[in-house]
């Protein structure tokens, strides 16, 4: 049975990086390779396609890991 996800969650590279205070959306998957907590896209396209991640766990990481995020 597959997972049931409210997509109202869901945020792109764009909007983790504004809620980790990155100015740019490419900074977040630079982050992925630093922060092996950060949570992994839960959609995620491939190379230059959409990636996607649920909103409520970044913000759970951002706010467990200060020092990480940039704001």
């Amino acid at each position: 049975m597959c997972p049931m996800v409210n997509t109202d969650d869901l945020c792109d590279a764009h909007e983790v990086a504004g809620l980790l205070g990155l100015s740019h959306s490419g900074s977040v998957f630079a982050y992925l390779r630093r922060y092996a907590d950060l949570p992994r896209p839960v959609i995620d396209l491939g190379r230059r396609r959409i990636a996607l991640w649920l909103r409520p766990e970044i913000i759970a990481w951002r706010d467990r890991n200060p020092r990480r995020s940039a704001s």
